[in-house]
């Protein structure tokens, strides 16, 4: 005989939450507040780094147009070492047309190189007073004025006759380094030297070489008389260079020349350069350093 199976065992009770548990269970703790501002903290330096990464990627793929340096080129009008004569022929004149090109005399050339607080253009040759002796030739010689050998604007007053520069006469250690900065040297010739006898590393210990005045090819200037002259007496013979009756000069180099004509280019305005009749330059400190600025600018009256 078969028998029941016996009856399912009663279900238990459901278990009450009390309101106090179910809060307990929904607090966020102290540890989890702290978790999530440091996991956002290491979000937002993550994010800040990748665009970071990003703006030095863009800086070192993105073309850097370099500022090339402008060069004021002005080319002379002379006839150079070319004979005086009718033409542009290298050649000197015959002997009938020579006296019509007599060249100063030794006294005049030197006279009209101490004259001024002026630059003149750089043939030393012309400050000794040597003069190229002929008995003639075959040729027509050059009309060209002299001066160093160029074919540009005649209506332009050269930058050796233009140009004028006034330095800050504060002291002679103060004077030096603005020699020293522009790379200015002083240098001597004549009274019976041969040679231009230079001194450079003014402000510091001075030195001393010579050179061929044939070589030389720099703008330069020299002084007529005070202050000025004075103190570049007195760096010569730092230098141990004795000035004696000799001319003292100083030889402007090619960087300094062309920082001169930009100066003088920024004060002209949208004037030409053949309506400048002097141009005079000061110079003033720029950081470290010193820089050369327009004083002044005069003009050819319209005519």
């Amino acid at each position: 005989m078969a028998t029941a199976p016996p009856p399912p065992a009663p279900a238990p009770p459901p278990v009450k939450v009390t309101s106090k548990l179910a809060d307990d269970q929904l607090r966020v703790s102290t540890y989890e507040r702290v978790a999530s501002s440091v996991v956002s903290l290491l979000i937002f330096l993550g994010g800040l780094v990748v665009l970071l990464f990003l703006v030095f990627l863009m800086q070192r793929l993105v073309r850097v147009e370099e500022t090339v340096p402008v060069e004021y080129i002005e080319e002379p009008y002379g006839r150079g070492d070319h004979a005086a004569g009718f033409a542009r022929d290298p050649e000197p004149p015959g002997a009938e047309e020579l006296e019509q090109f007599e060249e100063p005399q030794v006294e005049q050339s030197m006279e009209s190189v101490t004259d001024a607080v002026t630059s003149v253009s750089a043939n030393l040759l012309l400050v000794e007073g040597v003069q190229a002796v002929t008995t003639g030739g075959t040729g027509q010689g050059d009309s060209r004025p002299p001066g160093p050998l160029g074919d540009g604007d005649p209506d332009v007053i050269p930058r050796a006759e233009r140009w004028q520069i006034q330095y800050p006469s504060s002291n002679l250690k103060q004077y030096a380094r603005v020699l020293d900065y522009f790379k200015i040297e002083l240098g001597v010739i004549g009274g019976g030297r041969k040679e231009v006898e230079y001194a450079t590393n003014l402000a510091g210990k001075p030195t001393k070489r010579t050179g061929s005045p044939d070589q030389e090819k720099r703008l330069y200037m020299t002084w007529r008389s005070g202050e000025m002259k004075q103190a570049d007496s007195q760096l010569l013979s730092q230098a141990g260079i004795n000035t004696g009756s000799a001319v003292q000069i100083q030889f402007i180099p090619p960087e300094a020349e062309n920082l001169l004509a930009a100066a003088e280019h920024k004060a002209m305005g949208n004037r030409k350069l053949k309506e400048v009749q002097k141009t005079i330059f000061g110079v003033r400190s720029q950081g470290s350093g010193f820089e050369f600025y327009v004083i002044e600018q005069r003009y050819r009256a319209a005519g």
